[in-house]
């Protein structure tokens, strides 16, 4: 992304805030996984969505008061000895490159000029990022932050930025559709490397190093979902991920997987035999799911109620299901559709948008996700693409990931 990118979503939230307001966004830090060993760092989202520069602890501080609006990003100084055991530093000119953020300040000073701002008057409200996704997990950064200001600043409100930031990450910038495309080449390229690489035998993980050895020869290094790669009765747990499977051979495999690139991250699901065709009872199915998606791509458009897609896929799949004979009573359909079939996708897989957003709009980018889930016939699997609103209707970003039962079976032909 261009550092103009970062200055207009930084002005973006800045025009949000009210006077008196300052925004303090944590990069965050890598969580300890055991002793004295850490997980790779991945930047707060939200953080990075408006400084550009993925490194950990730096902290993005913007003020906006009577006299106008602030910019400050705090970095680390460069040490020599220090990036000699933990990995090279951006120096000042290069972050200032990466974020257009010109005044930078060292983190030691964070604490001091935080002090400073608030007890001068031009502060009375802080905004921080405050997000859990469960109640149960323990505080970040922001959070204890939180904590210590209420307790030494009483006078100072704390505001959740959160659903600020949820209205801008909803629509999508031309650079981030693509990013998004650029995602999609790469996790078609893993998909299909999966599907010409899987024999009965083999075990779930080492499809998981073969799309693992397309993403990274890609140049990405992490991505920030979890692959899902199952096979046999291991799909019908929606988010298993333990790779430990067997492929029988009348298994189906279930991959639901994606690429980052630039930080914007697909989720495409796809699903084949192991045996390279379709059985009967495998492409009844796999064709209701497939006319129920090719159906939502041939409707969706601006205007369209968001909470209609999840509505829509239900009922046209259900009623592809009683076709072949599968259900009698549409009251029913939960025995074999067990989730949702739609969520935004960006700089999250889940992408934090507004939850209360009410018609599509053009720029919107969310998942048409139809899953269904038979377990007598032992047959369980998801199509999962992603769907590009734009000004007149929709386009299926990973359309291009072979989806169809012909186009499938060629591939494992080959």
């Amino acid at each position: 992304m261009d550092k103009s990118f970062y200055m207009n979503n930084r002005q973006r939230l800045l025009s949000a805030m009210p006077e008196g307001a300052m925004a303090v966004l944590f990069a965050g830090e890598a969580p300890r996984k055991s002793a004295d060993m850490y997980h790779l760092f991945y930047s707060d989202r939200n953080y990075l969505y408006l400084s550009g520069v993925d490194y950990e602890s730096f902290i993005l501080v913007l003020t906006k008061t009577a006299t106008g609006t602030e910019e400050r990003l705090y970095i680390l100084p460069k040490d020599m000895l220090k990036e000699r055991w933990n990995g090279y530093r951006y120096s000042a000119d290069e972050v200032r490159d990466l974020s257009g953020v010109q005044n930078l300040r060292y983190l030691e000073d964070f604490e001091n000029d935080f002090f400073r701002a608030v007890n001068s008057g031009r502060v009375k409200e802080l905004w921080l990022d405050l997000f859990k996704n469960r109640h149960s997990e323990p505080d970040d950064v922001a959070h204890k932050f939180a904590n210590r200001a209420r307790s030494s600043y009483p006078w100072l409100t704390v505001t959740n930025l959160l659903p600020a930031m949820r209205k801008l990450r909803t629509i999508k910038a031309p650079c981030e559709i693509e990013a998004l495309q650029r995602s999609e080449q790469i996790t078609r390229d893993g998909i299909i490397a999966m599907m010409k690489a899987a024999k009965p035998g083999m075990y779930e993980y080492e499809l998981k190093a073969e799309f693992d050895r397309v993403v990274t020869k890609s140049g990405i290094v992490t991505t920030i979902s979890s692959p899902i790669i199952s096979a046999g009765k291991n799909n019908f747990c929606i988010h298993y991920n333990s790779f430990t499977g067997q492929i029988g051979e009348d298994d189906m495999i279930l991959v639901d997987v994606g690429a980052d690139w630039k930080h914007l991250v697909t989720d495409v699901s796809r699903t084949w035999p192991v045996s390279g065709k379709f059985s009967e009872k495998q492409a009844a199915l796999y064709n209701a799911a497939c006319y129920t998606s090719d159906y939502m791509f041939g409707i969706i458009k601006p205007g369209m109620p968001m909470k209609d897609v999840d509505a829509i896929i239900r009922k046209v799949c259900t009623e592809e299901l009683i076709k072949i004979g599968l259900l009698k009573n549409p009251d029913e359909a939960g025995k074999y559709i067990w989730h949702g079939g739609a969520h935004h996708i960006g700089w999250d897989v889940h992408d934090m948008v507004d939850t209360e957003i009410g018609n599509i709009e053009p720029g919107m980018v969310f998942c048409v996700d139809v899953g269904i889930y038979c377990e007598e016939w032992g047959i369980g699997f998801r199509l999962e693409d992603n769907c590009l609103v734009t000004e007149t209707g929709c386009v299926n970003l990973s359309g291009g990931i072979p989806r169809s039962i012909k186009e499938i079976e060629a591939v494992l032909a080959v």
